[in-house]
């Protein structure tokens, strides 16, 4: 018999199109874009709409992933069994899905590799492209780590190497190779850099709108304007992805639209809201279902407790394969009888229930008192010990969640950090704190409601009020120096998903969390020493070297958003 005809291999815009011309992207984030994490995005985005919406995983390390079975195992999860060692037959690989990629829960998905090696790339892609849309290379991630293993955003002074590591898989791989790549110091030598990436056979590109020196406290705005650039020097078919400054669901449809990019990535943003993505119609249903909270100024987001219950749900039907525990229904305010306001998601089809994961191994059963330890007494290391990725990543991704309400219960944050990975017993330890928390502070907002207290700060932590008028001109005189006006419209109260603002560089240098290098404090100094007359008072000029051509210019208000 002979063997079934092999699938026709699409690129560039029609494999973007058969995917369904994805608008909303989930970034690849470092153990933090997982199934587990991924499927609870997608959750909040109907059915009917999934064709709307792309994931990544997070970055996978390509030479470690060819060479050791255990980093394969640990990191990405398709099938019951190993990934093969020698890479599969896309049409028969004879085992059974799993997780990552499962072909009904996770599609579409873009497996993200670093590497520097073109034989190391292309053998760690023929193993995952049974399981994937495409394979993508990292050359965005502007850590340490990188640049000392010569991989992601430092491989920008190679350009050889590049074209080499994208060209071997777009001529020898059977799925298409996608890049994702930071902007250059100038628009030209960004666009020169996109334009060898899709020579090489890249199918599409994604920019972050941020050098890759912005990081950490000198993150600061993504210019949209650049990426704006590309979108017009390249041909109109290009598919391109915009990533950068999205702190809420209405900075996707600005980008898009300032941008002209077909589709729109979030990172950090999507992990204070997973539910960022959600349109305004599964809005009104989560208000309907007491999982979505709408404020009497307006504004509205998915409670934090109604999060975290669709999260753990996700890990004991998917992760655990066994049944979520019983839990009390989820409070709404005026609702005497209620139901469970989540829908709990179906488990894989022909999946077994109640076995465990070869990456789960119990151990005797601790009582979990989340204690701290007594002097004679050891700690409690948790009822489990695992190495699955979708487990380790629970820790993290709360302190992202809840981050707010942390900041305001300070015992709830003591007992997350205390949380080992696996012990899912510590985890409904959490849930039910935030929940308590949660119900006494709604019945508070809406007491405050009900007796007419407009703008009163409920219980210390969130303020609605309008921002000073004389504040507001001062902040529109410094719109690009300050992220007052992001904090503000990104404000909830403490409950609710919200995104975190990072401060500017001259804000987090004011406060003293960013200390500048020998060049940063020259170009301060030349700065400060551009003086003006201005109505008889001596002023200074904000100039800044411009990055398209090192010309100092005076600085212009930013058209993005903070990013989160």
């Amino acid at each position: 018999m002979a063997p079934p005809a092999k699938r026709q291999k699409l690129t560039g815009r029609a494999f973007y199109e058969s995917l369904g011309s994805p608008k909303y992207i989930l970034a690849p984030m470092v153990d933090q874009s997982e199934f587990a994490w991924r499927l609870l995005t997608r959750s909040f985005i109907p059915p009917a709409q999934q064709s709307s919406f792309l994931a990544y995983t997070p970055m996978l390390h390509a030479r470690l992933y060819k060479e050791t079975s255990s980093y394969r195992e640990h990191h990405f999860q398709p099938t019951r069994s190993s990934v093969p060692s020698s890479h599969p037959s896309s049409a028969d690989t004879g085992t059974v899905a799993y997780l990552d990629g499962h072909p009904v829960h996770d599609r579409p998905l873009i497996v993200q590799f670093c590497a520097n090696e073109p034989t190391d790339l292309l053998e760690a892609a023929h193993r995952v492209a049974p399981h994937c849309d495409a394979v993508d290379l990292n050359l965005g991630c502007p850590q340490g780590i990188a640049r000392k293993g010569h991989y992601g955003s430092f491989l920008q002074e190679s350009p050889r190497l590049i074209h080499s590591l994208i060209s071997t898989l777009a001529q020898n791989l059977d799925v298409p190779v996608t890049a994702k790549m930071r902007v250059l110091d100038t628009r030209e030598d960004t666009l020169r850099y996109a334009k060898m990436l899709l020579d090489a056979g890249a199918s599409w590109i994604a920019v972050h709108g941020r050098r890759r020196e912005r990081k950490g406290h000198e993150t600061g705005l993504a210019d949209w304007n650049v990426i704006r650039y590309l979108r017009d020097q390249l041909p109109k078919r290009t598919v391109i992805f915009a990533n950068g400054n999205i702190l809420g669901y209405e900075d996707l449809h600005q980008c898009l639209e300032k941008t002209g990019a077909d589709g729109v990535m979030s990172a950090e943003g999507n992990l204070c809201d997973p539910g960022i993505f959600a349109g305004e119609q599964e809005r009104r249903d989560g208000l309907k279902r007491g999982e979505y909270w709408v404020g009497r100024d307006g504004k509205g987001g998915w409670r934090m407790d109604a999060v975290l219950r669709r999260y753990l749900d996700i890990l004991y039907t998917f992760v655990l394969e066994k049944e979520p525990p019983e839990r009390n229904p989820i409070f709404v305010p005026g609702k005497t009888h209620q139901t469970n306001s989540l829908d709990r998601p179906e488990p894989p089809p022909s999946q077994p229930s109640q076995t465990p994961t070869s990456n789960t191994h119990p151990l005797p059963h601790q009582p979990s008192t989340n204690e701290p330890p007594t002097k004679k007494s050891k700690p409690n290391r948790s009822a489990t010990r695992t190495s699955s990725p979708n487990l380790l990543a629970v820790q993290p991704h709360l302190f992202h969640l809840l981050r707010p309400l942390l900041s305001k219960h300070t015992h709830i944050r003591d007992k997350l950090a205390r949380t080992r990975p696996g012990d899912m017993a510590a985890y409904e330890d959490i849930l039910a704190e935030v929940e308590a928390v949660t119900r006494a502070a709604m019945i508070e907002y809406n007491e405050l409601e009900i007796t007419g207290v407009a703008n009163d700060v409920v219980d210390g932590a969130v303020s609605e009020g309008k921002v000073d008028e004389e504040e507001e001109e001062e902040e529109d005189e410094d719109a690009g120096e300050s992220s007052a006006k992001a904090v503000e419209r990104c404000r909830r109260p403490w409950w609710i998903c919200q995104a975190y603002v990072r401060p500017l560089p001259k804000e987090a240098l004011e406060k003293g969390s960013l200390k500048l290098g020998k060049k940063a404090l020259r170009k301060m100094e030349a700065e400060k020493g551009a003086m003006v007359e201005k109505k008889g008072v001596v002023e200074p000029v904000r100039e800044e070297l411009d990055d398209r051509d090192g010309v100092p210019r005076k600085e212009m208000a930013k058209e993005a958003m903070v990013c989160g």
